[in-house]
């Protein structure tokens, strides 16, 4: 236990000395907070009601998505895990302890917007605040294993920008967060339905807004859940000590499998 929490403090000062983990963690989701609050308010008033779930989800994505698969694949590919493999320390390890120091550090993000985005920019507060904190560190989780899984499969540092934009700007754009679900036209809505951020913002409406939604909250839940449990499975079964070792135990396209949840919710929501 003491190892493991060396390493977890390790890692979170890493994200505060890191130019680039600092960006990812604080810099951006905070910039793009202050930008989105100043400006696109005073240009959309309606956007106040979701300020605070919205921007809460893109501090999450930016930790999580660009920044935590960047430096797993940079310490494989400089042996530092073929280092922690003869030392004795488990993949479980290697892969849980940055994923929870980054979410960790978009929790702090987190709290940040949620108490101020009503007093700066009249953005809605949750009327459920328990519930509110549940589906942030559900986010966070979903979010982080899904980041962990792409460090796992990429196979360099552009391959980790691919994958995380395939998922980051496709949320940004009809994933819920820049304009409500209702919005969207119904040829867009089975892509949405493959988002994450869909799944989160429904889960905040419906359970710390208590408001209306298009998606059953409950559902929404189960599959976030079902998707961070199967991502960060997968994630620890694909884990590949060295970059140099081409040996897999199975194909990288076998991570698709994380995205049966969504799948599924399509249907059942």
């Amino acid at each position: 236990m003491t190892a493991f929490i060396n390493h977890f403090v390790y890692e979170f000062k890493t994200g505060l000395r890191n130019p680039t983990l600092m960006l990812m963690n604080y810099l951006f989701p905070l910039g793009f907070y202050a930008m989105m609050g100043a400006v696109m308010i005073p240009i959309n008033p309606g956007f106040a009601d979701v300020l605070i779930p919205a921007i809460v989800i893109v501090a999450v994505m930016v930790s999580t998505l660009l920044g935590l698969p960047g430096p797993l694949v940079e310490a494989r590919e400089a042996g530092i895990f073929r280092s922690y493999k003869i030392n004795g320390v488990p993949a479980l390890s290697i892969l849980s302890i940055p994923a929870l120091s980054t979410i960790f550090h978009a929790l702090i993000v987190s709290t940040i917007i949620a108490l101020t985005g009503g007093p700066l920019f009249k953005g809605a507060v949750p009327s459920s605040w328990p519930n509110f904190i549940f589906v942030t560190l559900l986010a966070g989780f979903t979010f982080g294993s899904i980041g962990a899984l792409i460090g796992v499969i990429a196979t360099g540092s552009r391959s980790t920008v691919l994958w995380s934009q395939i998922i980051f700007l496709p949320s940004m754009l009809v994933g819920g967060l820049m304009m409500p679900l209702s919005f969207l036209p119904e040829s867009i809505r089975p892509l949405s339905g493959l988002l994450p951020t869909t799944y989160a913002m429904q889960a905040y409406q419906g359970l710390a807004y208590t408001q209306d939604t298009i998606l059953d909250p409950g559902i929404s839940v189960l599959v976030l859940a079902a998707s961070g449990i199967l991502a960060f499975a997968l994630s620890v079964y694909l884990f590949n000590w060295d970059s140099q070792n081409r040996s897999r135990r199975a194909h990288p396209l076998l991570a698709l499998l994380s995205w049966i949840p969504y799948i599924a919710g399509i249907f059942l929501a």
